[in-house]
């Protein structure tokens, strides 16, 4: 088992602190790699219920805010729902996953995850007047 290190950037040079998950796989396809994080971001949303939802991508029915996304009406999140969205944004180039100096492009392409491994999630921002 080895703890794998999630990093969210953004392409206007953004960098978020990095957070850990215990994965007991040494592979993984990067669909599930998503999933899991995804669900580990929901679970731990849904477990304190804040105000503000810091996830990989936006729940439905948010608003984007400062640190995060505000939900419109107090709920949990759906996990699974949450996930698909996820998938659907890293197919539309949402963002982007890197592991090391490699970007990875198919959803069912394995990653080896050696101890320290640290994934980044680099989120797309649009450039303003363009």
């Amino acid at each position: 088992m080895g703890m794998v290190t999630f990093v969210d950037e953004t392409t206007s040079g953004d960098r978020a602190a990095g957070w850990g998950l215990e994965i007991a796989e040494e592979r993984l396809a990067l669909r599930e790699l998503i999933r899991r994080r995804v669900f580990q971001e929901v679970a731990e949303f849904n477990a304190r219920t804040p105000e503000v939802f810091q996830g990989l991508v936006q729940p439905e029915d948010t608003e984007r805010v400062l640190n995060g996304y505000a939900l419109r009406t107090p709920r949990r999140i759906d996990p699974e729902v949450q996930s698909e969205l996820a998938l659907k944004a890293f197919a539309g180039n949402g963002f982007l996953v890197l592991v090391g100096d490699r970007q990875f492009t198919d959803l069912d392409e394995e990653i080896e995850l050696k101890l320290g491994t640290e994934v980044t999630f680099l989120k797309l921002v649009a450039l303003v007047g363009g």
